[in-house]
């Protein structure tokens, strides 16, 4: 037992000292909203505001007008290469029952870091404002691995199947892997 928790506390503070060594930029660079069907759904906020060199935060203010049971969320991921080419993850995730059970590892993900900045955090029906205020990029949520670069998370909002919206989320990813 007592070996045990040596090793224990010999991984915790390693995973300390290398979670320190290393420096992250991790911030936002660009949000764009698109709304397709404004009777079904308006933006009346949709921008980022720098905090400071290293945060930039998310604010986004939008009104669903009317009651919504069948929700989707087509999510593809983008990197700048020479223009924002597809990158690795495409999904399409049925929102009412992920709300219900997290099924889904890429919309977990994402999930992850905006639910505690956000109204939108309960099952459907979906109807009135959804708000998601001062939303900021945070490193120790991204539990994957990711290459230094700028990436795009292009969000398409499905209600009945029919594109209502689109918010489409630029962000810089940069580890210095030179002090490690």
């Amino acid at each position: 037992f007592s070996n045990m928790r040596w090793t224990f506390i010999y991984c915790a503070l390693l995973g300390v000292l290398f979670s320190q060594s290393f420096a992250v930029i991790f911030k936002f660079s660009n949000f764009v909203c698109e709304s397709y069907n404004k009777p079904w759904f308006l933006f009346h906020e949709c921008r980022l505001k720098a905090v400071s060199r290293e945060k930039v935060v998310l604010n986004l203010n939008g009104s669903i007008l009317h009651s919504v049971n069948n929700l989707h969320v087509a999510v593809k991921m983008f990197k700048r290469e020479s223009g924002f080419k597809p990158w690795l993850i495409e999904s399409k995730i049925d929102a009412c029952r992920f709300m219900r059970r997290n099924y889904n590892p890429v919309a977990k993900i994402v999930f992850s870091m905006f639910k505690d900045f956000s109204t939108i955090n309960h099952t459907c029906p979906y109807v009135g404002p959804q708000i998601v205020k001062g939303f900021y990029l945070r490193p120790e949520l991204l539990l994957l691995p990711f290459p230094s670069g700028e990436y795009m998370l292009s969000l398409r909002w499905l209600f009945n199947q029919k594109l209502q919206f689109d918010t489409n989320v630029s962000f810089l990813f940069v580890e210095d892997i030179k002090n490690l």
